[in-house]
C-alpha cells in the first residue's frame, strides 16, 4: 500500500466516523500536540454547524490526494449533502495523523496555479542561486538573489514566521518572502532567504529536547549575515535582518550579536509571548462565525488552560510536552516566556523599520503594535508604518481577516516592498570599527 493510499483510507474512515456521529475516534486520531485544542465536543459542534446548510451527508466521491508543502498529505473528499457538494479537507503527517480537519467549498478540489511573480518584480534586474547555511548536520539550503549592475549592493537576510517554514514561507498557492526578495532585488537589494531548520531537519529537532526559540532562528541567520560578508558584489557595511511574525519578534536577538547591522526590518512581528498570542487568535476566530463559536471556544478553552501551564512557576525543562501548547517541549516555552523582543529592541542601536497590516489578526494594532510603540518611544532610529488594507501577510482586502484569505492567489502589497526598499537603501553604511 503506497502512501498516498494509506492517507485516501485513512481520510475516508474519517468521514464514515464524522457520518456516524463517533468524534470520541476522530479526536484521538490526532496527533498528540493537537490532542488537548481538539477535543471531541468542538469536532462535533463544527461538524454539526458547517453541514447545517447544507444538510445531511449522502454520499462520497473519490479522494484527491496531494502531497502536503510541510510534508505529509492532505486528502480532499468531495461529500454530497442534501443540499450541497462539500469537499472533507483531512490534512496528515506521513504517519497518518491528523493534523487538521474542515468541510471547504467545491472550489478547493480545483488545482493549484503556479506562483507567478507580483508585478512590481522584473527577473531581469537580478540573479538567483542556492546556498548552504552551516557546516553541521542541521545545515539548511537558501536562495540569494543579487541585483544585477555595478555593486556593491545593500544586503538583508529574511527570517520566516512561526512552524517548519520554507524559504518562501508557502502557504497554499502563495509565497509571501519570495514576493519580499524578489521585489527588493528589482529595486537594489540583495535578499537571502532560507529554509528553516524546522523544515528540513523536523526529526533531528523534535528529538533534541533542549530546543528553543533562539536555536530555532540565531545561528543559521548569523551563518547567513557570514555568507553576505563574503560576496564581493554586496557591501559588507550595509546588511540587514527583516523578519516576519516571529522571525520579527527574533530579530532584536540576532542584532544583539551582530551590532554591525545597519538595521532591522520587523514585519508584523509579535510582541506577546506565543502562547498568549495563539489563546488570542482562537478567541478572535470563534467571534467570527457564530455557527461555529461553540467549536471554537472550547478550542479556545483548551489553549487558554495550555497557556497557564506555561506562565506557571511550576514550569520546569523536565515538564512532559504533551502537557504544553503544540507538544512543544518546555525548553523552548521557558525561552518563549523569558524574551522581551521590545525591551531589547529599546536598548540597541541599530536603527528599525516597524511595519504593521493593519487588519491583521495574528500581531494586532491594539496590542502588538501598541506595546511596539510605547517600548519605542523614546529611541533613536525607528520608524514605524501601518497598512490600513493589509492582513498578517501584507495581503490585501477589506471587512475583518480570516485564514480563508490567504488562500487565494494573491502578492505582498507592493506599497511595503518599495518603503522597505527605500528605507534600506537610504541607510548609511557601518562606520568602520
Amino acid at each position: 500500500m503506497t502512501a498516498f493510499g494509506g492517507a485516501a483510507r485513512r481520510a475516508a474512515a474519517v468521514v464514515e466516523l464524522a457520518r456516524d456521529g463517533r468524534f470520541e475516534e476522530i479526536a484521538a486520531l490526532f496527533a498528540a500536540p493537537l490532542r488537548p485544542v481538539v477535543p471531541a465536543e468542538a469536532l462535533h459542534s463544527a461538524w454539526d454547524a458547517a453541514i447545517a446548510a447544507a444538510g445531511q451527508l449522502r454520499s462520497t466521491g473519490a479522494p484527491v490526494v496531494e502531497e502536503a508543502p510541510l510534508g505529509g498529505s492532505i486528502v480532499k473528499i468531495p461529500v454530497a449533502c442534501e443540499h450541497a457538494v462539500l469537499v472533507v479537507v483531512a490534512s496528515m503527517t506521513a504517519l497518518g495523523e491528523l493534523t487538521g480537519l474542515q468541510l471547504a467549498p467545491p472550489s478547493v478540489l480545483a488545482p493549484p496555479a503556479a506562483w507567478e511573480p507580483p508585478d512590481y518584480v522584473d527577473p531581469e534586474r537580478f540573479t538567483e542561486e542556492d546556498v548552504t547555511l552551516g557546516d553541521s548536520p542541521l545545515a539548511v539550503s537558501g536562495s540569494l538573489s543579487v541585483p544585477r549592475g555595478r555593486g556593491p549592493h545593500p544586503a538583508l537576510v529574511l527570517l520566516a514566521g512561526s512552524g517548519p517554514n520554507d524559504r518562501d514561507e508557502t502557504i497554499g498557492r502563495n509565497k509571501p518572502l519570495k514576493d519580499l526578495a524578489w521585489g527588493l532585488s528589482s529595486r537594489g537589494v540583495a535578499v537571502l532567504r532560507f529554509d528553516k531548520v524546522t523544515f528540513v531537519h523536523p526529526g533531528e529537532v523534535q528529538a533534541d529536547g533542549s530546543f528553543t526559540m533562539a536555536d530555532e532562528y540565531v545561528p543559521h541567520a548569523l551563518a547567513a549575515l557570514r555568507v553576505l560578508r563574503t560576496r564581493p558584489e554586496l557591501d559588507a557595511s550595509r546588511l540587514f535582518v527583516a523578519g516576519h511574525s516571529m522571525g520579527g519578534t527574533v530579530a532584536p536577538r540576532v542584532a544583539r550579536e551582530e551590532p554591525s547591522l545597519r538595521g532591522l526590518v520587523l514585519l508584523a512581528a509579535g510582541a506577546i509571548p506565543a502562547h498568549r498570542a495563539a489563546a488570542r487568535q482562537l478567541r478572535y476566530l470563534a467571534s467570527l462565525d457564530p455557527t461555529a463559536a461553540g467549536a471554537a471556544s472550547m478550542a479556545a478553552d483548551a489553549m487558554d488552560e495550555l497557556v497557564r501551564r506555561v506562565d506557571s512557576p511550576d514550569l520546569a525543562p523536565d515538564t512532559p510536552c504533551e502537557e504544553l501548547p503544540f507538544g512543544v517541549p518546555a525548553p523552548y516555552w521557558l525561552d518563549v516566556r523569558a524574551y522581551d523582543p521590545v525591551a531589547l529592541a529599546a536598548v540597541l542601536a541599530t536603527p528599525v523599520l516597524v511595519l504593521q497590516g493593519g487588519r491583521d489578526y495574528q500581531v494586532t494594532v491594539e496590542d502588538d503594535l501598541a506595546r511596539w510603540r510605547e517600548g519605542l518611544a523614546g529611541r533613536a532610529g525607528v520608524e514605524i508604518r501601518v497598512y490600513p488594507a493589509d492582513n498578517h501577510l501584507f495581503f490585501s482586502g477589506e471587512g475583518p481577516s480570516a485564514p480563508g484569505e490567504y488562500e487565494p492567489a494573491q502578492h505582498v502589497d507592493g506599497a511595503v516592498v518599495a518603503d522597505v526598499a527605500r528605507w534600506v537603501r537610504d541607510a548609511p553604511p557601518a562606520r568602520s570599527r
